[in-house]
């Protein structure tokens, strides 16, 4: 039986990838709002209001945590290439999710900031060498390290992830 939590499985990074897989995972990158959009074209408020699984948020809470998470992952990007070995901040994904402007702020503001915010790293991961890939943050709760190389196949995997809790949702309720 699929696991509706991880409908593309969970994420495993296997190691450096080469610039034409990079290159690749870039163009992913530059995908992902546009077919969120599509995804969630036409959705009523019914529907965006509906779990993607049982317990789990709703179409609504998806798309705007995904602006908030790539919101996030932006920054820390710019951080790593900016800084040297800069600890990021965490933040409480759930409690975020269950703030006012979750819910009563149109998808659309969201779509728009993930559009405007891709367009921007895609603009920077386009340019960076194999050096700044293998720059490093490291995460404040965990305490792991982590490259850029790492970062991009972790947000890549993100995106497409929460994409396809929407569309496995699309299916499972003939939308």
């Amino acid at each position: 039986m699929e696991d509706l939590r991880y409908p593309i499985g969970k994420f495993a990074y296997k190691g450096e990838h080469t610039a034409q897989e990079r290159k690749k995972m870039i163009l992913q990158i530059a995908e992902i709002p546009s077919l969120l959009r599509d995804a969630a074209a036409e959705l009523s408020e019914s529907q965006l209001n509906t779990p993607y699984r049982p317990e789990g948020w709703t179409v609504r809470q998806l798309i705007h945590h995904l602006a908030d998470s790539h919101i996030n992952a932006y920054t820390r990007f710019k951080l790593a290439l900016t800084e040297e070995n800069p600890t990021i901040k965490p933040y409480a994904e759930e409690k975020w999710a269950m703030l006012p402007d979750t819910f009563h702020t149109p998808i659309e503001v969201s779509l728009a900031l993930l559009e405007a915010i891709h367009f921007r790293w895609v603009m920077i991961l386009k340019n960076l060498s194999d050096a700044d890939f293998a720059r490093t943050f490291v995460h404040s709760a965990s305490q792991i390290t982590f490259t850029l190389d790492h970062a991009l196949a972790m947000y890549v995997w993100h995106g497409t992830h929460h994409l396809a809790h929407l569309t496995s949702l699309k299916e499972r309720m003939q939308w």
